[in-house]
């Protein structure tokens, strides 16, 4: 079985992100970029599932500059056999990556599809589900437990109520939530053995996919500052702020 995974090259969740001064976007430049945390979880997840010999092969896939390729190359350290740049200097959106996507998957046909539930750049959470729709594949949304058996999986997902469980038969979309896995840090072997592993370069054009923004984005601000909290001596002046300064109690 053959597994895809769709990997991200996001802002490094440890950095303070900046908006530009014109508003028109995060600050990027000289900005230390990694994997998306979701996407290292997808990638450990199918290596785990190589492991255990479920699946024969891990196919690493992101689209973006030439500067993707480092991501995938972290994904190849990580585990992954092989890994497929899709090279863009495109402003690219959910719909259009999906489509890149179900492009490659067209190519490679694999069992599964495993992506992270979302990148936390832009929090859009939607290239799964529209992948899933495009391909007309079952979606497993949200995973934090995975098993495979012949041609289903069986997938425990989190809902607002808690657990639900749910069957799906393979060919599937899965995308993957916090507490699925631990993703393991690549050793130094495994990172000089990924410079030798292949990263194939494909363009949006010999996909046949038009990657063109069906979005546009008007202005980007920082969210307002919080105001520092105070303490207050008693009930009745708690009680009072509440009233005429936060005005949340009649």
């Amino acid at each position: 079985m053959k597994v895809m995974v769709a990997v991200k090259r996001t802002i490094d969740a440890n950095v303070k992100v900046r908006v530009k001064a014109d508003g028109t976007g995060v600050e990027t430049a000289n900005v230390k970029m990694a994997m998306n945390p979701f996407c290292e979880i997808a990638v450990e997840e199918a290596v785990r599932l190589r492991e255990a010999n479920v699946a024969t092969e891990v196919v690493a896939v992101s689209a973006g500059p030439q500067a993707v390729q480092e991501t995938l190359r972290s994904a190849l350290a990580i585990g992954a056999d092989r890994a497929i740049h899709v090279q863009t200097d495109a402003l690219l959106q959910p719909l259009g990556i999906a489509k890149l996507l179900k492009a490659v998957a067209a190519k490679e046909q694999p069992r599964l599809i495993i992506l992270g539930k979302q990148a936390i750049d832009d929090d859009n959470n939607q290239t799964g589900q529209m992948l899933a729709a495009l391909l007309d594949w079952p979606q497993a949304t949200f995973a934090s437990k995975l098993k495979i058996e012949g041609d289903s999986a069986e997938v425990v997902r989190e809902v607002d109520g808690g657990l639900e469980t749910l069957a799906v038969s393979l060919p599937c979309v899965m995308t993957t939530d916090l507490r699925l896995n631990e993703p393991r840090y690549a050793s130094l072997p495994n990172i000089m053995k990924a410079k030798k592993k292949p990263i194939d370069a494909l363009t949006p054009e010999q996909l046949g996919v038009d990657v063109s923004p069906r979005l546009k984005v008007l202005k980007v601000e920082e969210p307002t500052k919080r105001k520092g909290g105070v303490k207050v001596a008693d009930v009745a002046e708690l009680v009072t702020k509440l009233r005429s300064e936060a005005k949340v109690i009649g």
